[in-house]
């Protein structure tokens, strides 16, 4: 109301004339003026309004587009936060690791399901704010931790200061083995994470385990056999030794061809058994390959001590062994080196070892030979032979000697027996009992015998009708699958009669028998082929090898023969054995005869064949012939 009468004062003084009164015409123009100009003003009042308000509606609208959009992200962001929640809380629960988080105050923050299970603890036990030392005394409750909580977290917390990365190996009471990574976080924080090893590190051992051992016997292999002699040699006692005995099954080759690896397996199985029951524990029993095994033996004052050990394993391996129903039977060779004399360094002592055990094979097998300085000659010199046989055969080197077995009623030639002889180009003749031991080692041995069946009977079919041939069959050649048809062949191409053939194996060829063995023995029996044990008396069941199988013939090993004229029991076993053979319808033969009291000796207690000096040493085929001739009725035509 002030503005307004103000106004109209002014207008009023405006319309005012000169003379003091009032010209109503300007004063109502100027009132009109006023109107206009006060609704001029009002209308852009109005007009600014509106378009503040339009302004204002549109920010709105706007404002609501931007809360909208910012309300849709705001939930599009929390839906993507719970997803990656539960993506996050999915892997935590379902590592296989399990975690723990600390905050920089050591309080927990995480501990995911994985570590609750590992350690048999409950969410409950260890809820976040939880120290270190708190939960590993809930692990120890649970019987999952015995360590002292204290000690630790003592070492943990001022080496998480320093910013360092820890790891460790935990043993659990349970036999379980965890690896712990400890790593600290920027915050001042930590994260613990643990995993479960036990079948890694299993595995680990398993592996170290079979790189050092035999996986068919469990023995330690040559690997350990040298790391463990590397380190007993150097710590030899004055005075002590150590002997290392290097061990081969005799004809395990054999076992194999016939009754197969998977026996051979077995045999080998029971023998590392058999071994280990012999030594002492802190000797060392190993498997150097094949058939070859090597005892450590440690604490050695006296050598006395090492040959009892070699004799108690020779006596223990020759036990028969049972495998799956298969009665099987081997012996032992032993070669021997004592350290520090024979060697300090592992390579040094098992080679003597090895070059003894050649000897001791060389030497008749199934016993044992300590090294000596000359050996390594011989041991050359014997390869050089091994060479030498391997050509043998196929260059025309061998040939037959026969020597004659008589009827001690008439002095009758009834059979010759066929004995293998070696003519080496250099050396001369070579005694068998130097080159079949290594013929039967290198594996020559089968084929050395076919040519001595088939060239014996081709030779014997000259003689006359009434003389046998007899042919010595080694344990290799009677255990293999092809001997009946290598005879057949044999008979066959040279038309001997099988009625003329006699073959002769030894007790110890017997002992390794098989099923098959035997069937292959009554076959050739059934064709009408003789079957002699030879060097009856000398093994170690005589009687029940007579059992397995009903020989033609029993042939009494010489040393009977060569003992009768010193009074001891050798009378009474020949009696025996005669009596025996003539009750069962074998022959019975002595072998061995070389003077005229031994002839008569032995056709007194009742043998019905002799073989010997006396009569004949072994000739050539053609110096057979006076023999046939005469019938060899006289006495003295040894040569």
């Amino acid at each position: 109301m002030i503005t307004v009468h103000k106004l109209f004062g002014r207008q009023l003084a405006q319309a005012r004339a000169a003379d003091g009164t009032i010209d109503l015409d300007a004063l109502g123009a100027l009132v009109s003026q006023a109107y206009a100009e006060s609704d001029e003003d009002r209308r852009r009042t109005d007009r600014s309004i509106a378009l503040m308000v339009d302004e204002l509606d549109q920010l709105n609208r706007h404002l609501e587009r931007l809360v909208e959009e910012r309300t849709a992200a705001l939930r599009a962001r929390e839906a993507e936060l719970k997803a990656q929640n539960v993506r996050f809380d999915a892997a935590l629960n379902n590592m296989t690791q399990a975690l723990l988080m600390f905050d920089a105050e050591h309080r927990l923050l995480i501990a995911n399901n994985r570590y609750l299970d590992m350690y048999k603890l409950t969410r409950d036990q260890i809820p976040p704010g939880s120290t270190l030392e708190h939960i590993l005394e809930c692990r120890r409750a649970a019987g999952t931790y015995f360590g002292d909580p204290k000690s630790f977290t003592d070492y943990l917390i001022p080496a998480l200061a320093e910013r360092k990365v820890i790891t460790r190996f935990s043993e659990l009471p349970d036999g379980r083995t965890m690896f712990i990574l400890i790593q600290p976080l920027p915050d001042g924080g930590w994260i613990s994470t643990h995993q479960d090893i036990t079948e890694r590190r299993r595995a680990e051992q398993q592996i170290a385990y079979m790189a050092q051992h035999d996986f068919l016997t469990n023995l330690p292999n040559r690997v350990l056999l040298r790391e463990r002699l590397e380190q007993a040699v150097p710590a030899l006692c004055e005075g002590e030794q150590l002997a290392v005995l290097y061990l081969d099954l005799d004809h395990f080759k054999t076992i194999n061809d016939t009754l197969g690896h998977h026996f051979g397996d077995e045999l080998l199985k029971a023998a590392a058994l058999r071994l280990r029951s012999i030594v002492k524990a802190c000797d060392t029993v190993a498997r150097m390959g094949g058939d070859e095994f090597v005892v450590v033996q440690t604490g050695i004052r006296r050598m006395q001590q090492t040959t009892a050990l070699a004799q108690r394993i020779c006596e223990a391996m020759r036990q028969p062994f049972d495998l799956e129903g298969h009665t099987v039977v081997v012996e032992v060779s032993i070669g021997i080196s004592l350290a520090p004399g024979d060697g300090q360094a592992p390579n040094d002592l098992l080679k003597n070892a090895d070059i003894a055990l050649y000897r001791a094979k060389a030497e008749g097998r199934s016993t044992f030979r300590f090294f000596e300085p000359d050996m390594d000659t011989r041991m050359k010199a014997r390869h050089e032979l091994a060479i030498a046989l391997r050509h043998a055969l196929t260059e025309g080197q061998f040939e037959l000697h026969y020597q004659p077995l008589v009827a001690l009623s008439d002095q009758r030639v009834t059979a010759c027996e066929a004995l293998l002889r070696w003519n080496h180009p250099v050396r001369g003749q070579i005694p068998p009992d130097t080159f079949i031991p290594i013929a039967e080692e290198i594996g020559i041995i089968a084929a050395i015998g076919e040519w001595v069946i088939g060239k014996a009977c081709a030779d014997a079919v000259r003689w006359p009708h009434d003389v046998k041939l007899a042919v010595n069959l080694s344990p290799i050649q009677v255990m293999n699958p092809n001997l009946v048809s290598v005879i057949v062949r044999a008979l066959a191409v040279s038309g001997l009669p099988a009625t003329r053939l006699e073959i002769e194996i030894t007790e110890s060829a017997l002992l390794h028998h098989t099923d098959a063995t035997l069937a292959a023995l009554h076959r050739l029996r059934s064709l009408g082929v003789g079957i002699s044990m030879d060097d009856f008396g000398t093994g170690y069941s005589s009687l029940s090898s007579l059992r397995s199988f009903p020989f033609n013939k029993i042939k009494i090993d010489r040393c009977f023969v060569q003992s009768l004229v010193d009074g001891d029991d050798s009378v009474a076993i020949i009696e025996a054995i005669a009596g025996l053979a003539k009750s069962l319808g074998m022959i019975t033969t002595a072998e061995g005869v070389e003077t005229l009291e031994q002839m008569n000796r032995v056709r007194a207690l009742g043998c019905t064949e002799m073989q010997g000096y006396l009569i004949s040493r072994p000739r050539p085929l053609n110096d057979l012939w006076p023999l046939f001739a005469t019938e060899c009725r006289r006495t003295g035509t040894a040569d």
